[in-house]
This record gives C-alpha cells, sequence and structure tokens, in this order.
C-alpha cells in the first residue's frame, strides 16, 4: 500500500495536490456543518464549546509544543523508514511559503476539530472521535508506527478537549502541531537541497 501511495504522490502536480487538500477540508466542514444542524438543538450547543480564556495556553499551546518537541526528538532517534507516510508530508510542505503554511494548519485543525471534536466527540464521545480521526489519516494506515502516532494524538488532543470542553484549545494545539511540524520539513527540505548543491 505504500508504495502505491508512494507512486501516485509523484505523479500528481502540486496543484492538484493543494486541491485535494483543501478539498479534503471543505468536505470535512460541510460534515461538520450538515451533522451540526440535525444533531444539536440550537446554535449555543455549538457556540459554547468555545471559550477565550488561560485554557488555551495552559492546554493547547503547551501542548502543541511539547508533541512537536516530542516528535522531533523521536525523528532525530528513530530510523527514517518509521516516519514514512510515502512522500505526502513532504510534498504538501517542502514548497510552501511559511504564510501558506500557516494558512494550512489554520484550515486543517479548524475544519477537523469542528468534525471530530466539536461534532463527533461531544455527540458521541471519546472513543468515537479518536478512531474515526485515525481512520480519516489513511495516509499512514501503511505504516504501523504513524498508526500509533496518529492514534495517539487524537486520544490526547480528545483528552484536551475532555478537560477543557473548550474547541479553542484544541484547534490552537492542532495548529502548533501542524504548522511547526510542516516548518520543520520544509526547513529539512531546504537544508538537504543545500547541502546537495555543495557537493
Amino acid at each position: 500500500m505504500k508504495n502505491n501511495q508512494k507512486e501516485l504522490v509523484m505523479q500528481i502536480t502540486d496543484r492538484e495536490l493543494t486541491f485535494h487538500l483543501y478539498a479534503t477540508q471543505i468536505i470535512l466542514l460541510t460534515l461538520a456543518i450538515i451533522m451540526g444542524i440535525f444533531l444539536n438543538d440550537d446554535i449555543s450547543d455549538f457556540t459554547n464549546q468555545f471559550a477565550w480564556n488561560r485554557q488555551i495556553l495552559l492546554f493547547g499551546v503547551s501542548s502543541g509544543i511539547a508533541i512537536v518537541i516530542i516528535d522531533l526528538l523521536l525523528m532525530k532517534l528513530l530510523p527514517a523508514k518509521y516516519y514514512d507516510d510515502g512522500g505526502i508530508n513532504d510534498r504538501i510542505f517542502r514548497n510552501r511559503s511559511i504564510i501558506h503554511i500557516m494558512l494550512l494548519a489554520a484550515v486543517i485543525s479548524v475544519c477537523e476539530e469542528l468534525l471530530f471534536r466539536g461534532i463527533i466527540q461531544y455527540h458521541f464521545g471519546f472513543f468515537a472521535a479518536t478512531l474515526i480521526f485515525a481512520l480519516v489519516h489513511i495516509r499512514y494506515w501503511g505504516n504501523w508506527f504513524l498508526i500509533i502516532n496518529i492514534v495517539l494524538l487524537s486520544a490526547w488532543i480528545g483528552m484536551v478537549y475532555e478537560w477543557t470542553a473548550n474547541l479553542a484549545v484544541t484547534m490552537v494545539m492542532h495548529f502548533i502541531i501542524d504548522f511547526l511540524l510542516g516548518l520543520a520539513i520544509k526547513f529539512q527540505a531546504e537544508n538537504q537541497e543545500k547541502r546537495r548543491d555543495v557537493l
């Protein structure tokens, strides 16, 4: 599966990849809106899940940074094959500007958290949200380490939501993780290119 995925990733253009990225997020957002209309009694069921308070710093920012640090350390310590997703993350982030990576991270964090925590976890519980979040990240299915990684990440985000009942916290955490890891991929790719140019 991983080799087929890698071949497919190499065949599509950057423009097609960008289109599919945003289209996927629009689908998740649309699902969240439709499910929200049917499952929420009124708009307050949704708006009450947001609070702009110190929980964002205490849980969202600190958890996001801690997860990124752990991931970067594991990337240094473990063989590269453990983080091999078929080249998708590399293709997503390597040639984008910092502003575009920030925009991508914002869109992904808002759309995914609205659906997985704001709708699925709110109405169907922690386990349903954790499992479905992991299942949706299909690009990781070919690698046992990445499957464990995404399940643990989803569980942690879900636990933070359970503790805070605050979607703003999970959105900020998710944004920080995607943005900082996206930057790490971009800068690592640029450093590799510079080394190749020197050789």
